[in-house]
């Protein structure tokens, strides 16, 4: 009685991990082992890290990234550009642009993007908020920062039209070659905008 019980924590523990996006069965095993060959209080650790972040992490309430606190770490920041605003999809978008170090503005979150296939239009999005934001004419840029696939693009397109008659400055993040790669290798699309985003030297 005791292994099935054995067997059945270890196969709920292999269906919760295989439901983690990117997670395949033989992930999910490797890391059931993992945690079954760590001591327990590795284990204890995990479990309360998990835990956690569910307890103390929640959306901004001005920009809908990731926060602790009031306000998340950027929007709490005195010293961050308030003139310029990046708009991402997601907040891990957020996480990627900030390890660059390249960009000192303020950020908003978009909680997805425009999909009329799976029904997501501007209303279910962070939009309303944005140009709420915009409205106070301290912003003069927003960089818009969402993936160069199709819906990306969409998004870009629809807030493009919708704040330039605020007359504020729309930017799109350059697309194109990525450093050591090799012209016969790249799609003609990525090609295409590497020669759109030229730049003089």
């Amino acid at each position: 009685m005791e292994g099935a019980r054995d067997g059945r924590a270890l196969q709920r523990l292999l269906d919760e991990l295989g439901r983690l996006p990117g997670i395949g069965p033989k992930s999910a095993q490797r890391i059931a082992y993992h945690i079954l060959s760590a001591d327990a209080e590795e284990a204890r650790r995990l479990a309360q890290a998990l835990l956690d972040v569910k307890e103390q992490v929640h959306f901004c309430p001005v920009c809908f990234s990731y926060a602790t606190g009031e306000l998340c770490d950027v929007c709490d920041d005195p010293t961050r550009d308030r003139t310029t605003v990046c708009v991402v999809s997601e907040p891990r978008d957020v996480t990627a642009i900030e390890r660059t170090g390249a960009y000192h503005g303020l950020y908003h979150v978009l909680g997805g993007v425009i999909s009329p296939m799976d029904e997501v239009g501007p209303d279910d999005l962070h939009v309303r908020e944005l140009l709420a934001r915009l409205a106070d004419g301290t912003v003069g840029e927003v960089i818009l920062a969402t993936n160069p696939d199709v819906e990306g693009e969409t998004t870009a397109t629809y807030l493009s039209r919708t704040i330039r008659p605020l007359g504020v400055e729309v930017s799109r993040l350059a697309s194109g070659l990525p450093v050591g790669g090799e012209l016969e290798y790249a799609d003609e699309v990525t090609l295409g905008r590497a020669i759109e985003a030229r730049r003089p030297v």
